[in-house]
């Protein structure tokens, strides 16, 4: 579980987290949606730590960040897992090095269980006979598969996503939301989606925090979030054709 207590950033006097409260569960797709500028981007940065809050509190299962020691904030950042916007794989390296990487790093396998652990985190994408090919090679989809991969390649407790739709088409989009669930239900993984997809909100909403101007505008459910009576929020997601027509549908 992460819980984020009247976090408040500025950039240079300007205000971009007014005291957001949140909570998220493990287990369940938490997002955070909003438009550009809303606050979402910079409140995933300082949950993982990239950014440091100017006041207030986040904690990791009831640990506290900023009271950590040295140590234990090590063994948080080795505890998260992290699937970048643009998927940020080495191109370089083929699909099984891409996810060997962190293990290589920050543990003491042997090669066997090394090979072992790759070997699973293909198969919990489902990117069988993709190990030795690289990264051009395959396509947007399959890439955004092996970052995930990589991403859960340390077993972690968290994970965030930046974005992981971008560039991808509508049908893929669906395919990377569905296994971002299921690796998060079947690993109980607390995860943290930032995005602008609407379809992303609907198919795998669990938990949704709408941010609006850097303020928690509302939060909620995908079952909740076509009926709430919230300007900035209805602004926000019936900009989409396609809810439109779902709202159209559903007051018929």
């Amino acid at each position: 579980m992460i819980e984020v207590k009247n976090i408040k950033k500025s950039f240079q006097g300007r205000e971009v987290l007014k005291g957001i409260d949140a909570t998220f569960m493990p287990g369940q797709t938490n997002l955070i949606i909003g438009q550009s500028g809303s606050g979402k981007t910079v409140m995933l940065k300082s949950i993982v730590g990239i950014h440091e809050v100017d006041n207030g509190s986040i904690l990791f299962d009831g640990k506290e960040v900023a009271t950590m020691k040295f140590k234990e904030r090590q063994k948080l950042r080795q505890e998260i897992g992290m699937v970048f916007q643009a998927g940020a794989l080495f191109d370089s390296m083929t699909v099984a090095d891409n996810i060997r990487f962190p293990i290589d790093m920050f543990t003491n396998m042997t090669k066997k269980e090394k090979d072992m652990r790759v070997d699973h985190c293909i198969d919990m994408v489902e990117l069988e006979n993709a190990h030795h090919l690289f990264p051009s090679e395959i396509s947007g989809g399959m890439q955004k598969r092996v970052a995930i991969a990589r991403a859960i390649s340390l077993e972690p407790k968290y994970l965030f996503c930046d974005e992981p739709n971008s560039g991808l088409d509508p049908v893929t989009s669906i395919v990377i939301d569905k296994l971002i669930q299921r690796i998060t239900r079947d690993l109980k993984i607390t995860t943290v989606i930032n995005t602008h997809d609407m379809n992303s909100v609907m198919e795998i909403g669990e938990k949704i925090l709408f941010l609006y101007q850097g303020e928690k505008g509302w939060e909620g459910s995908s079952s909740q979030i076509l009926h709430v009576d919230n300007e900035d929020l209805n602004r926000f997601i019936f900009a989409s054709n396609i809810l439109k027509k779902v709202r159209a549908i559903e007051t018929k």
